[in-house]
């Protein structure tokens, strides 16, 4: 069963979702992150994705402190990403109490860095953040498009100890007009043995239905629970 890890987007300290990656395309929400955090903890979740989205604009990190405070007090093992460009922020991140941490931009950039970063704390605890549009990927807060493809990616560091695997497909995030199937299916079918985390276009209970019949261990879920599209009394259900 495909696990729903809630999202929660941060600038300035407030919780926000963008549409399709686009910084001008910004709803915000009133409640305080931490107490969203803890709604959700509440609720059933056991995993929450916390991304820093100032971090990812600076390239480096911002709202650690704030994200740290959600996973303490809400108890959710949680990964973070946004703006980590070097060991020492990946080891700063892990040491603030994160389960794991998101590599993106830093990864396609500098691809020693993930492959140190592999080396140094596991598989388990870094999680390579391939966000694409049409199949190529994109990185600084998704705002420079590469023409790398996905594939090419996560080939980079499958002989590293690379475990774990973030795709957002752009294009539907923050849409809710469903994930984009057909191409977990085809990372999945390629990259049999890696945990794959969807991101992008739930909208729907349906949606993690379909992931699961691909096979997809967690879809990262932030404005179907925002707005109530999926009830948070599903988290118990699909938490993991």
């Amino acid at each position: 069963m495909t696990a729903i890890v809630p999202a929660i987007d941060i600038i300035g300290g407030r919780c926000v979702r963008l549409r399709q990656g686009r910084f001008e395309a910004q709803t915000d929400y009133a409640a305080d992150p931490a107490d969203i955090a803890n709604s959700y903890a509440a609720a059933g979740a056991k995993r929450l994705h916390v991304v820093d989205l100032d971090g990812a604009r600076a390239g480096h990190v911002l709202q650690l402190e704030l994200a740290a405070r959600m996973a303490s007090q809400s108890g959710l093992a949680t990964d973070f990403g946004g703006g980590v460009r070097t060991l020492a922020e990946v080891e700063r991140v892990l040491t603030a109490g994160m389960a794991q941490v998101n590599i993106g931009s830093a990864a396609i950039r500098d691809p020693q860095l993930m492959r140190d970063a592999l080396k140094q704390f596991g598989g388990e605890q870094i999680i390579l953040a391939a966000d694409a549009r049409d199949g190529m990927v994109a990185a600084a807060g998704w705002k420079d498009q590469t023409d790398l493809t996905l594939e090419a990616l996560i080939e980079r560091f499958i002989d590293n100890g690379l475990a774990w695997v973030l795709t957002t497909d752009i294009a539907r995030d923050g849409m809710l007009t469903g994930p984009a199937t057909e191409l977990y299916r085809g990372l999945k079918a390629r990259f049999p043995k890696l945990g794959l985390i969807a991101s992008g276009g739930v909208g729907k209970i349906a949606d993690i239905a379909a992931l699961t019949a691909l096979g997809i261990e967690r879809a990262v879920v932030g404005k179907a629970l925002l707005e109530g599209h999926i009830p948070l009394t599903e988290l118990a259900n699909y938490a993991g």
